[in-house]
């Protein structure tokens, strides 16, 4: 699809370590500030049960979930604005990313010393925060300086222009995120071309210490108090270094593992499928013969998209979908039985997929 979350927060926040744990693509941890200069970009699976369950029920040779991007950017410290520690390189990558998870650190080690001397959630995010809405606001008095000889001159799309980007201009002058801004669609087209930090989506994860995992602690109840009055906003408690222990055992063992700790799955497991939702992601699956498969599509996808998704020409031929809905098949136990049932529908090009369809294209080229 092409999206991508990026992991951010202040060096020695245990972001790479978590991301470890999501991707086959391993990053080195180490205990110095600064101690990488570049992104990591890991393709990481998305757990979902509902294909292990279809699987029961129609087989195929092999399972393939559907994956989701996620990209370890380097850490953050103050300044970064302003090109310190590895600053603008970080806040480049953090431009191409569409959504953020914002990894907090809520644990004590004297081992791996916090940049700042002391640990304090709450004053990370705002460390953060901060320096994203400053290279924001950069960008903002920019195209304001731009736009104004024009508004000027008598420019009515300029004025507009204008009269918006000041809007976003106080906004940000007020120490707020602009994913926080009341706007509408035309407001948002005035600065879609500048992929604003603070318009990106976030989610926020407490990084807490193994005996914490369960419950949190007192740095994570910090979190949960300083967030509880804004809106739409996601947190999540994982112990990473706990996860990093589950992650290196096979499967039998972690069970075993998760039960001694208590944890019904890896909490890596419940952040990937948080980092799809954040992106507006859901999934349809194809079942039978040599896989049984979810794609990832953008809500509000079309049939002939999503055919598209599983290759052009479906959706350049594109016929019509058979939908079978995942709890019908769960229900029936057959793709014959649903059909029986009447839970086949045959849908058109303006059919709307929902997550969890299961689709068979009907196509001709």
């Amino acid at each position: 699809m092409g999206l991508k979350c990026g992991i951010i927060g202040i060096t020695n926040s245990g972001k790479t370590t978590l991301f470890n744990c999501m991707s086959n693509t391993k990053a080195q941890v180490t205990n110095f500030a600064f101690s990488t200069g570049k992104s990591n970009i890991g393709i990481c699976n998305v757990p979902d049960q509902r294909l292990f369950e279809i699987d029961k029920i129609v087989k195929a040779d092999k399972l393939i979930p559907a994956t989701v991007e996620i990209v370890d950017i380097p850490g953050l410290t103050k300044g970064a604005s302003q090109g310190e520690g590895i600053g603008n390189s970080f806040l480049a990558d953090i431009r191409q990313c569409d959504a953020l998870i914002h990894v907090l650190r809520c644990f004590e080690d004297p081992n791996l010393p916090h940049v700042d001397g002391s640990i304090n959630p709450v004053r990370d995010i705002e460390t953060v925060d901060l320096e994203l809405q400053i290279k924001d606001l950069e960008q903002i008095e920019r195209k304001i300086q731009k736009v104004e000889k024009a508004a000027k001159a008598g420019d009515k799309d300029a004025k507009y222009a204008l009269e918006v980007l000041h809007k976003y201009q106080q906004h940000l002058e007020n120490f707020e995120n602009i994913r926080t801004l009341d706007t509408n669609k035309a407001e948002q087209e005035v600065v879609a071309d500048m992929m604003l930090l603070t318009a990106k989506k976030c989610m926020y994860v407490c990084n807490v210490d193994d005996k914490s995992a369960l419950t949190g602690n007192q740095y994570s109840d910090q979190v949960k108090e300083y967030l509880k009055n804004k809106k739409d906003v996601e947190m999540l408690v994982i112990a990473g270094k706990l996860e990093a222990d589950i992650a290196e055992l096979d499967a039998e063992d972690q069970v075993l593992f998760l039960e001694d700790v208590g944890l019904k799955e890896p909490g890596v497991n419940k952040l990937l499928r948080a980092a799809y939702q954040l992106l507006n992601l859901i999934s349809f699956f194809t079942i039978g013969g040599k896989e049984n498969r979810a794609w990832t599509i953008t809500y509000g996808m079309s049939a002939p998209q999503a055919a598209g998704v599983i290759h052009s020409d479906l959706e350049r031929g594109f016929i019509r979908a058979e939908v079978i809905k995942y709890d019908d098949l769960i229900k029936y136990g057959s793709e014959l039985k649903c059909k029986e049932s009447g839970k086949l529908a045959v849908e058109g090009k303006n059919y709307i997929v929902e997550d969890g369809d299961i689709l068979h294209i009907r196509f001709n080229i």
